[in-house]
């Protein structure tokens, strides 16, 4: 049984159909646009993903979460923000894949990828905004921005492997774990509760799933990933694994990662990386995060705090 799968289960039956839910809207909010935009929105939309934020909306609203309408569209609204980051993100790194399938942007180009995460965007606050709760829409946006600083911080570091660990760890805050805390805090506020601290929950297993995706593409294979191995390093995106392997090999430490031209170039350093133990003292830290995550959730009812330790354990499944 997967771990988004038991969490589910955890939950119980109003989990299950809050996440139907989710499906349903996305699937309503993709169309409307044109056939050529509705595509690919609803490739994009269709290509899922284990759902982890939406989950984690509910869960932080209780366990079983209220049926409301507000936290369906708060689910589905974080989901869209994900979605509309991964179609950008593919523009900006020239990806040819993503969970497997071809990108937006190597299916249809530049621009229609582009127009895609928009509008993917724009269709998120809408849905925020027609429920009228102004606490959720500063929630996204304050994510949103971060998340483009967090892009743009990405881009500035390219290529540049003198990337300290501290600024590696706040860049996988602001490009990934703010829209884990997000969800937490979407899903806490519309229930009155804990938003802040169920908020910095989620913030450090963000965090923790970072690092692990990072690990996951220097250790592959491309069937596991859904992307080339070593898609990290040609793209010139320097991650904890080489940072680490850095300090313990020399010949690493030397490395100029524009010299890496091809997949074989990249899955030669990726196995010299893996050789220095870096990839398990990179999994250490995430654990570390996820351990710290479960031990500083606030007081909560024994159910909801069983369902959202298992959401953090569940970032770590991925690896194992």
């Amino acid at each position: 049984m997967s771990a988004v799968r038991a969490v589910i289960d955890a939950g119980g039956a109003g989990v299950a159909r809050l996440m139907d839910r989710v499906e349903e809207r996305m699937a309503e909010l993709a169309s409307g646009h044109g056939p050529v935009l509705e595509s690919f929105a609803g490739e994009t939309i269709s290509a899922g993903g284990k759902r982890l934020r939406p989950l984690l909306v509910f869960l932080s609203a209780g366990v079983p979460p209220p049926e409301r309408e507000g936290l369906v569209r708060a689910a589905v609204a974080v989901e869209l923000v994900h979605g509309a980051t991964l179609v950008h993100d593919d523009v900006l790194d020239g990806a040819s894949l993503r969970r497997g399938r071809p990108t937006v942007v190597a299916s249809g180009g530049r621009l229609l990828a582009t127009a895609t995460g928009d509008l993917l965007f724009s269709r998120a606050f809408a849905e925020l905004a027609a429920g009228e709760s102004r606490a959720a829409v500063r929630i996204l946006a304050r994510a949103s921005a971060e998340l483009a600083r967090g892009e743009l911080m990405q881009r500035g570091d390219a290529w540049n492997v003198e990337v300290a660990p501290e600024r590696y760890l706040d860049r996988c805050r602001l490009k990934t774990a703010v829209l884990f805390r997000a969800a937490c805090e979407l899903g806490s506020t519309e229930a009155a509760g804990p938003a802040a601290a169920l908020g910095a929950f989620g913030e450090q297993i963000g965090v923790a799933f970072q690092i692990l995706d990072d690990v996951l593409d220097v250790s592959g294979p491309a069937e596991r990933t859904g992307k080339p191995q070593g898609a990290d390093l040609l793209d010139g995106t320097v991650t904890l694994p080489l940072i680490i392997a850095r300090a313990r090999d020399p010949e690493l430490a030397r490395l100029d990662l524009r010299r890496l031209s091809n997949p074989e170039d990249a899955r030669a350093a990726c196995e010299r990386i893996a050789a220095t133990g870096a990839l398990v003292t990179a999994k250490q830290r995430a654990l570390e995060l996820v351990a710290r995550a479960k031990a500083e959730l606030p007081p909560l009812p024994s159910r909801q705090r069983a369902a959202l330790e298992l959401v953090a354990d569940g970032v770590v499944e991925r690896y194992a």
